[in-house]
């Protein structure tokens, strides 16, 4: 690996910075200590402010006091109530639904065999696009985005007569700075929702919003139809030419492994039973929606006549579980054919084994949950909320620009703050209910958040997967170093930070939905002016 340069100048501070950082984990540890102190300060100053929806027995507005963490009630509540904060951690039961699926697709080789189907063999001129765009929708495979996808966009730029570290580079801002861009809802909004929830749940604003894991789906729609465009543009017209006409290097050949072979007759026949169980799986939520009884769509006093995504309650919320029916029937199908999955009893360890991955998940969520719910204890959140979002309104700054500096903030943090869930846990709790407060719903709130956080991913060596590409694109390059990838990335994180803004704060000033029975703008009844 080359050494040379990679701590010096603006991005080795950052390298420097963000290594120096102690474990997410730790990080809330620190935290919440932190906070601790700061509530019983504010306690001690008499922090308050109007409460925005909730009037007194007299009619005047109610006032929200800061509470200290260190008050006999919030001491005994946080020993006492301590599972239930943890078990009651909204992204907990989301994100370990959803996996048990995911998991058995992924180790049974769908997720693989289904990737490498959709790029071999693409024309040379579609070749960018091709990788760009199964890179962005390889999201829902979670780590075969990276760990298949990203070398085999290198062996088949390499085999087109390209450069290899380009295929890399196209692969890598598809999966990691397209995070969030994509077809359909996958874990990744079960995750984010799940911590909206939270932080919803606990500023204390009652707008009547309901969680809904597509809440966001129209706009990551929009975000992969316009980051397509912007990796084909900058792979082909930017990172390329600079990289220059690939010769092999002696000695720095791949060593290809199983991502370049063809498929199988196996595999193939394991995609096509996948996909009629897909199929299958969609045709059963469809006739639970749309037929007798439709169980899935709200048919109490009020809802006759309303168009159905105002009446699907029910069925928002049952797609964390129809994802779990998904990926286990797509999945349990590929492997049966594929001879995987040998019996039921290779399923269940599959489901073992994903849950033994969301290991390092649990106990972070331990320490998230309970941030949160502190958080939430002290009153400060909603107290910051109504004087940010006052301060905001005083200021006379258009929401539009409000959205983008928020995003621009997410993508700075996410230089430091390497998990996209914990940077979210610490956000939201403030972003969520200021929104509201200023006629954002926490759709939008959400949708701002992944939009930066995505961007930068590419550029920080904090990102887990970071050292995993450098590895690949050693295999062309031996002295291919840290900054080298660094500085690779930067023009895709630029544009793609560039455009993203302009989407949310086009799609803000047009108050066009983020997603089914999701606006963009809510009206929040507030007692304040």
């Amino acid at each position: 690996m080359a050494e040379a340069g990679t701590n010096k100048g603006f991005l080795g501070w950052i390298e420097k910075t963000g290594n120096r950082l102690p474990d997410p984990v730790f990080l809330f540890f620190y935290l919440i200590l932190g906070l601790m102190a700061v509530s019983q300060i504010c306690a001690w100053a008499g922090v308050a402010a109007l409460h925005p929806t909730q009037l007194t027995e007299q009619g005047t507005a109610l006032v929200i006091e800061s509470a200290s963490l260190f008050s006999p009630e919030n001491i005994q509540r946080l020993w006492v109530d301590m599972p239930a904060t943890f078990t009651h951690f909204h992204p907990l039961g989301y994100v370990l639904v959803v996996m048990l699926g995911a998991g058995v697709a992924e180790r049974s080789g769908l997720f693989s065999s289904a990737i490498r189907a959709a790029v071999r063999g693409a024309p040379k001129f579609l070749l960018t696009p091709m990788v760009a765009l199964v890179a962005m929708l390889s999201n829902h495979a979670a780590d075969a985005g990276y760990v298949v996808m990203i070398p085999l966009a290198g062996i088949l730029f390499a085999a087109a007569g390209r450069h290899p570290l380009a295929g890399i580079a196209a692969a890598f801002a598809g999966v990691s700075g397209g995070f969030s861009a994509n077809i359909s809802p996958g874990q990744l909004d079960a995750l984010l929702f799940g911590i909206t929830e939270a932080a919803y749940g606990a500023s204390g604003i009652d707008a009547g919003w309901t969680m809904n894991i597509a809440g966001n789906t129209y706009f990551i729609i929009a975000l992969l139809v316009i980051y397509l465009p912007v990796i084909w543009y900058v792979t082909d017209r930017i990172i390329e030419p600079r990289l220059g006409t690939w010769t092999p290097a002696p000695g720095a050949a791949v060593a290809v492994g199983d991502e370049d072979k063809p498929l199988t007759p196996e595999q193939k026949k394991g995609l096509r039973y996948a996909g009629l169980a897909l199929l299958g799986v969609c045709a059963l939520w469809a006739f639970m929606t749309l037929g007798p009884g439709t169980p899935l769509l709200a048919d109490g006093p009020g809802t006759e006549g309303d168009p159905w995504y105002q009446k699907a309650g029910p069925f928002f919320r049952s797609l964390v579980a129809g994802f779990l029916v998904l990926f286990l029937a797509a999945g349990w199908a590929y492997g049966a054919a594929a001879n995987t999955i040998n019996n039921h009893r290779d399923l269940v360890a599959m489901m073992a084994e994903a849950m033994k991955d969301m290991g390092y998940y649990l106990v972070l969520a331990f320490a998230a949950a309970h941030f949160v719910a502190m958080f939430g204890w002290s009153n400060l959140g909603l107290i910051s909320a109504v004087h940010g979002a006052d301060a905001i309104q005083n200021s006379g700054l258009p929401l539009p620009v409000v959205l983008g500096l928020i995003v621009l903030f997410s993508a700075a943090l996410n230089l430091f703050v390497g998990s996209a869930s914990a940077k979210w846990a610490l956000l939201a709790p403030v972003l969520v209910p200021m929104l509201m407060l200023l006629g954002i719903s926490p759709e939008g709130a959400t949708a701002a958040y992944r939009v930066g956080d995505g961007a930068t991913n590419i550029i920080t060596p904090l990102m887990v997967y970071f050292p995993l590409i450098l590895v690949f694109a050693q295999r062309w390059q031996k002295d291919f170093g840290l900054g080298s990838l660094t500085a690779m990335m930067i023009p895709y994180s630029m544009w793609m930070l560039i455009t993203g803004v302009a989407l949310m704060m086009a799609w803000i000033f047009l108050g066009i939905d983020l997603g089914p029975g999701a606006p963009v703008h809510i009206d929040v009844p507030t007692t304040r002016g």
